[in-house]
């Protein structure tokens, strides 16, 4: 039989805009002489719907489009993700389900058992375990349905010991169909296709694994849908970062496998941040967008990156000289601003910052210059930038990067401000790897951007280096911290100074208050701060 998989970007809470890409999809199915069409998993709420699961109304509101998903169901059948109602009055109130849908009505249900409660997931919180495991069957094919997590079961994680497919499999299935709402980071895709490998080849049956694709806030889902047969081997694979669809003839024994390479890290990374882009502004109706030029390597990465995601033409930069601004920066951001095509407006902040300075001189006395009269000139550029944001409609995007939040190397309603922070998970070192990807073909940033000492110039001679070391250094100890979680002693046993590891570590906890109040952060690494990385701003243990 003829399987179509439909990879699709969903709209969290737009049943109108999910329902209608579904049922188009099936008439498309159809017309391809399909028997199945497979959606991801809560495709027709979107996923994460978070806190929406608590009112009433939305589940009923996601069950009726399922019954009227159903109407267009003759013919063929359909499975797609949607909470339901736990009927018995024991455990939460909920299920995510995928039903089983064909000639108007629902011919099958699985429940999901295995709910994700780590990083960015929470489905504990609103979910009951699906308990009981029944294989589907259209056309005569005995289908294993499972949902995402069922089948990553990892045989050394005690939470995860027991596998649905252990049941499904006494039915003898002839075929695994996953759906998933598996989230990017840059390593997962590598895993999840490990994790569908051993359960095709412990229970020597083809895999069918459909996920979503777009940006839901800081979640952002990479798509690469794929088929794989009974020996492991991806036999189709599916687009990243864009919709795809695609028709399978099953059984799937002759397909050769897949010779293409998945993209490398810093590609996948740089895909992800466009998509998460457009998704924010597109899925809230935002047009354009403003951001504070400054020069420097992370603004330029973040223009560059906001314009090919959003069009040049709707993207404002803003140059903000102050005082202790060099003039290369100003010429390398109007070059860059050039190549980009982008309408770069000037407005320097000496006078504003000099009536700041004459009217605090008074009580400031005769204390000497520090990070006081830094940070005043960054609060007076989010001033700037709001007023803008606010007078044309503009999205301000916010370039601090991941190194920075980490020590607290920003202030507080100054460079912190912003609706979207597009590189706050992505570190200094990485940035630089970004710069270099986004010239690959062309030289859009300039290169004195990208060689020059990183300064935030708030004050004459300012460098990075004179109150952080080396990023290289710092970049190295935080993802031992962050995305590793190891202590200070293990991170010393790796090589470092025991000193220098203690006051980044320090630093990192100090600023966890910063970091609450950050703008959402677009999440790439499998450590993100935000949702997946919930501290308490008030603790002291370093590990």
């Amino acid at each position: 039989m003829k399987i179509a998989l439909a990879q699709l970007n969903f709209h969290i809470g737009n049943f109108e805009s999910n329902s209608r890409k579904i049922i188009q999809t099936i008439q498309r199915a159809k017309e391809d002489g399909a028997t199945l069409v497979v959606f991801p998993e809560l495709a027709v709420c979107g996923y994460p719907p978070l806190d929406f699961l608590e009112f009433r109304d939305f589940i009923r509101k996601s069950l009726s489009c399922i019954s009227s998903i159903a109407e267009y169901t003759q013919g063929i059948g359909v499975i797609a993700g949607s909470p339901s109602f736990n009927p018995v009055l024991k455990g939460k109130n909920l299920f995510n389900t995928a039903f089983f849908i064909r000639d108007g009505k629902t011919a099958g249900v699985c429940h999901k058992a295995l709910l994700p409660n780590y990083d960015v997931f929470d489905e504990y919180r609103y979910f009951e375990p699906g308990r009981s495991f029944k294989c589907i069957e259209c056309n005569g094919i005995k289908i294993a349905l499972t949902i995402c997590e069922d089948l990553w079961n990892e045989e050394d994680d005690p939470l995860y010991q027991f596998c649905p497919m252990d049941e499904l499999i006494k039915e003898h299935p002839q075929l695994i169909i996953n759906i998933a709402a598996s989230p990017f980071d840059y390593q997962h895709a590598e895993k999840r296709k490990s994790i569908l490998k051993r359960n095709a080849l412990k229970y020597r049956l083809p895999v069918l694994y459909v996920n979503h694709v777009g940006g839901q806030t800081e979640m952002l889902f990479d798509g690469g849908s794929l088929v794989m047969n009974e020996k492991g081997e991806v036999v189709h694979q599916m687009k990243y970062f864009s919709e795809d669809y695609c028709l399978i003839d099953f059984p799937v024994k002759n397909k050769k496998p897949v010779t293409k390479k998945d993209p490398q890290k810093i590609e996948r990374i740089h895909d992800a941040l466009i998509m998460g882009i457009r998704d924010y502004f597109g899925k809230q109706d935002f047009k354009q967008a403003t951001l504070g030029l400054s020069g420097g390597i992370d603004s330029a990465v973040v223009l560059a990156l906001a314009s090919e995601a959003l069009g040049s033409e709707n993207v404002f930069p803003v140059m903000m000289p102050s005082p202790y601004s060099s003039d290369h920066s100003i010429s390398d951001s109007e070059e860059l601003s050039i190549n980009l095509r982008t309408k770069c407006m000037a407005l320097p902040i000496h006078q504003p910052f000099q009536s700041y300075l004459d009217l605090l001189k008074p009580v400031f006395k005769d204390l000497p210059f520090d990070v006081t009269e830094e940070n005043i000139q960054a609060r007076i550029r989010s001033t700037l930038l709001m007023a803008l944001s606010n007078k044309y409609g503009y999205i301000l995007l916010n370039t601090s990067n991941k190194s920075e939040l980490a020590v607290g190397y920003g202030t507080l309603y100054g460079d912190m401000c912003g609706g979207l922070s597009v590189i706050g998970d992505v570190y200094k070192t990485e940035v630089y790897e970004l710069a270099h990807y986004i010239n690959r073909n062309q030289k859009i940033i300039p290169e004195n951007i990208i060689t020059k000492p990183p300064s935030a110039e708030l004050r004459p001679g300012q460098k990075d280096t004179d109150s952080l070391p080396p990023y290289e250094t710092l970049d190295a100890i935080l993802r031992l911290y962050i995305e590793m979680q190891y202590g200070p002693v293990r991170i010393a046993e790796a090589g470092f100074e025991e000193a220098l590891v203690m006051k980044v570590l320090r630093m990192v906890n100090r600023n966890e208050h910063k970091r609450f109040q950050a703008p959402p952060i677009l999440r790439v690494s499998p450590k993100a701060f935000g949702l997946g990385r919930r501290m308490p701003i008030v603790g002291r243990y370093l590990g």
